[in-house]
């Protein structure tokens, strides 16, 4: 099966028609599938989508945005067994492994829905008799966030549902070798109902699509999980 990116709400080809394969590491001759093998064209067109959609959703309210994730919580504790299983055979971790993996992100899922409730700022006194000192909580924009292979699901939701409870839309960058479990966390999203280009997933390896992901001048923030030589260039 051929996988495609997620961009702004549709299912892509990359703009240079090249693709990957990823194996299941117990069984080299199981193709898992093949991936978009992207390129800066693909990250700067889901960076552009991912700015448009935060128009819309930063003004969304914060219960309403945790609404949608409670939802996505739901469908993961609802589907844990099916994605353990499709980790399995794309990572290698046992299952009792994989399982705990996905418990991660349903914890993070309804962590962060709760906290939709939560998002509140501080008043302080003031030594001036007629100013009032106050913070409110504002998101920054469109996250960028490259993950890593060894707890597929679990980090990638450790990035997307703290940063979209709070407002902030996202571009992100699996890991080549389980590309696979980030696109089922999308999957998850749009059948949670969440809204066109809020999150986008663009597969590939770090130079021709993770770097135009730390280049691109509209990201506001960079997530990153991975070796320290890479987090290094990233910095």
């Amino acid at each position: 099966m051929t996988y495609k990116n997620y961009i702004g709400g549709m299912w892509m080809e990359c703009s240079q028609a090249r693709t990957f394969s990823s194996y299941d590491p117990a069984n080299t001759k199981h193709l898992i599938g093949e991936f978009q093998d992207s390129s800066e064209e693909d990250i700067n067109l889901a960076v552009s989508f991912a700015k448009d959609a935060f128009k819309m959703w930063k003004n969304t309210s914060a219960p309403k945005r945790a609404e949608i994730l409670f939802r996505a919580a739901q469908i993961l504790e609802r589907d844990k067994e099916c994605i353990a299983k499709g980790m399995t055979q794309e990572m290698g971790k046992i299952l009792a492994e994989t399982r705990g993996d996905v418990q991660e992100a349903i914890d993070m899922a309804y962590y962060a829905a709760g906290e939709g409730r939560r998002l509140s700022g501080e008043t302080n006194p003031s030594e001036l008799k007629d100013q009032m000192v106050m913070t409110i909580r504002q998101p920054m924009g469109v996250i960028g966030a490259i993950t890593p292979w060894n707890f597929p699901l679990a980090i990638p939701s450790w990035k997307a549902f703290p940063a979209l409870v709070a407002g902030n839309t996202m571009v992100m960058k699996p890991a080549e070798d389980t590309s696979w479990s980030v696109i089922k966390l999308a999957e998850v999203f749009i059948e949670a109902g969440l809204p066109p280009g809020v999150f986008n997933v663009v597969t590939g390896y770090g130079p021709s699509a993770g770097l135009p992901l730390v280049m691109n001048k509209d990201v506001s923030m960079i997530s990153f999980t991975g070796s320290t030589a890479t987090g290094k260039i990233i910095a």
